[in-house]
């Protein structure tokens, strides 16, 4: 193995640069690898200076940092890539052109650091004649096959300090606080963050929920002399034969945008129970800041990993942790079932023991 390729995509998450760092050390010291760093996801492979070579010196001191030195890209996929000709967007395939470039630099492996979208343009990329191994990474913790991304324990850090400090404003002024975290269609950010925080409601894409019953839950706490109530809210939950609230909406390029179901939510709670309502929507301060010490643990060990499973020829898999170990699974197995919070496991059951209501009873 004399070079390979390390890129980021989809959003930024704590623990990006951690993985960066692994990769690059791990190649020289262990395969005398050269490394090259792609800007931007795969649109580096487009652009005139998306190519810079990866050293100790462009590594150094990067562990602790959030984002990544490498820049992401949530909307570059080579499939579809939108440009302007003449004036007119248009909507484009490049793969073949970012193909060529890969093929060009003679690299060994393309190490890709990304969620869900990403990894499936990566596999499409496999099946196309590309030597791609997979990285996990995502705040919201949905990718199949492994027990927890990178990103996520941050995320949950973010999450449960916003709840904390929101619960003495809470109860020093009698209200009701609803704050709106991240989490499309899996809810492990509000779940996790929920029970830690001491929340009373939690509400996750994967159960509708009516909101009559939050408002009921409100109710009983005021009944027995508790004026205050936490709500945590995934920016995908949903009621009850309804849909997700959308605060931009998408097209080939742009997925649609999440947000503002908690100002629903808060509205209705305050209306119907008469307990003044404020809403906090936490956004992208959950993917920013320095990567916790698991995060950066996790994240270092993924990365050495992978590049292990490069020069072993894991081609077309995916670094994984299963049971504290660090294995390897198949791309397509991690893409095939989105993973989503398990409806009868215990850290639902956990929750609803100890009294935290889901709007669904």
């Amino acid at each position: 193995m004399k070079r390979i390729g390390v890129l980021t995509g989809g959003g930024d998450a704590p623990g990006l640069n951690a993985v960066i760092r692994a990769v690059v050390k791990t190649a020289h010291k262990e395969y005398g690898c050269e490394v090259i760093g792609i800007r931007n996801g795969y649109e580096g492979f487009l652009t005139a200076d998306g190519l810079f070579p990866l050293g100790a010196d462009e590594v150094r001191g990067i562990l602790p940092r959030g984002g990544t030195i490498l820049g992401a890209a949530n909307r570059g996929n080579p499939f579809a890539h939108k440009v302007f000709q003449n004036g007119i967007e248009q909507i484009e395939d490049d793969s073949d052109k970012v193909i060529a470039a890969i093929h060009q630099l003679k690299l060994d492996a393309l190490i890709v650091i990304g969620g869900d979208g990403t990894l499936r343009i990566s596999q499409e990329l496999y099946e196309k004649g590309v030597p791609i191994v997979g990285v996990p990474k995502t705040i919201d913790n949905d990718i199949c096959g492994t027990e927890v991304t990178f990103g996520f324990d941050t995320a949950l850090n973010t999450a449960t300090e916003a709840i904390d400090k929101l619960h003495t404003t809470a109860e020093s002024h009698h209200r009701v606080m609803v704050l709106e975290l991240m989490g499309r269609d899996a809810g492990f950010i509000a779940l996790h963050a929920g029970v830690a925080g001491g929340a009373d409601v939690i509400l996750i894409p994967e159960i509708p929920f009516r909101y009559e019953n939050i408002a009921e839950k409100v109710y009983q706490r005021k009944q027995v002399g508790s004026h205050f109530s936490i709500i945590a809210v995934s920016e995908g939950a949903k009621p009850l034969h309804g849909a997700q609230t959308f605060s931009n909406i998408g097209d080939e390029i742009y997925v649609a945008r999440l947000g503002g179901i908690a100002q629903k939510v808060g509205v209705y709670v305050e209306q119907a129970t008469g307990t003044e309502t404020r809403v906090t929507v936490l956004g992208h301060l959950q993917r920013g800041g320095a990567p916790t010490p698991f995060d950066r643990w996790l994240a270092t060990r993924y990365g050495s990993a992978a590049v292990h499973l490069a020069a072993a020829g894991g081609l077309g898999r995916m670094v994984a942790l299963r049971n504290t170990q660090i294995v390897d699974i198949p791309l397509e197995e991690a893409i095939a079932i989105p993973k989503r919070v398990d409806l009868n496991g215990d850290a639902l059951r956990t929750a609803r023991s100890i009294g935290i209501s889901f709007g669904d009873d």
